[in-house]
């Protein structure tokens, strides 16, 4: 799972699309082609206002292992972020994985309109 890193790929995916889902909302951007690196990439925000560190560390490992989970619904050559909300923390596993996948594919959806 290849990772953003940049502060300007955060704010280039914030402009694209989005949907939102009780444990997060998921923003996507499709990249142009950069040779035979095609694969999705990840980001993920945690804002000080969902908790302390301990909080927010918690949400981030929930939702990079929902990721690693639902990574094969995502689209090849797009940039996700994930924009955790603080019911990420108490919301089941199992809904946390379906939430991205079928946000994954709806928003997969989109991008071919």
């Amino acid at each position: 799972m290849e990772s953003l890193k940049r502060r300007a790929a955060f704010k280039a995916v914030a402009a694209g699309r989005r949907i939102a889902r009780s444990g997060f909302v998921l923003q996507a951007l499709t990249r142009q082609a950069e040779g035979d690196n095609m694969q999705p990439r990840f980001g993920f925000t945690v804002t000080r206002k969902v908790g302390n560190a301990v909080v927010r560390n918690r949400i981030r490992r929930r939702l990079r292992e929902a990721v690693k989970r639902a990574a094969g619904h995502a689209a090849k050559a797009t940039d996700y972020v994930i924009v955790a909300r603080h019911t990420a923390l108490t919301l089941q596993f199992e809904r946390l994985v379906t939430d991205l996948s079928s946000g994954f594919e709806l928003l997969a959806r989109q991008d071919t309109k």
